[in-house]
Parts: structure tokens; sequence; C-alpha cells
């Protein structure tokens, strides 16, 4: 019997990584891995992640770039950081509330 546990991030969520620093917004989940399996052996052994939990779809920054990230649950944080996400997709994706949360769009940006 395979058990798929609850997702522990959701949709619209700031999030961090645990080991490499970036951060981002999650847009989609996985309630398990469903990447290619070259994605999956292309991280490195010690730290590769186990394929049997929810793995998160991110608009990703860091430093230097901004790119979509593919990140085990293993591996995510809640991000705290007061500053938001400014990765330039996210206006397409979602809108921000009045308590600053991001929420999916329900209309197309213009």
């Amino acid at each position: 019997m395979e058990l798929n546990k609850a997702a522990k991030f959701g949709i619209g969520q700031q999030v961090r990584h645990r080991i490499f620093p970036f951060r981002g917004i999650i847009f989609d989940v996985d309630p398990k891995f469903a990447n290619t399996e070259e994605w999956w052996e292309s991280i490195p052994e010690e730290i590769r992640p186990v394929k049997d939990q929810p793995f998160y779809h991110l608009l990703a920054e860091n430093e230097s770039s901004y790119y979509v990230a593919y990140v085990s649950e293993q591996n995510l944080l809640m991000d705290d950081t007061p500053e938001p996400v400014n990765h330039p997709q996210i206006p397409e994706m979602f809108e921000i509330d009045d308590h600053g949360m991001y929420k999916i769009r329900t209309t197309q940006a213009h």
C-alpha cells in the first residue's frame, strides 16, 4: 500500500531551500516525484531526496538570477524574510492580497 502524505506547503507560499541559497513562491505541487530519472540522478547522492514525498514547483530567485525550481519537501523551509520574491513571472500567476499573501490570479495580468 502506498501512502502519500499531505503537502506541508501550499500554492502561493514563500519558501527557501534548506541547503542552497535560493527562495521562491510555490506555483504547483506534485504529491510525489514527477520529474525525469536523469534529473533525480543528477542530484549528488549524499543530498538526493527520497521520491515518495511532495515535490514543489517554485518561481525561484537567487542573488544573480530567476528560474523555475523543482524541490522536495524535505529541502524546503518557510521563508519569513520580509522582502518579497521578485521573480518576473509572479505578476502573471499571482496577485498579492491585503495581507501580503500570494493568491493565484483568476484573470490574466495585462
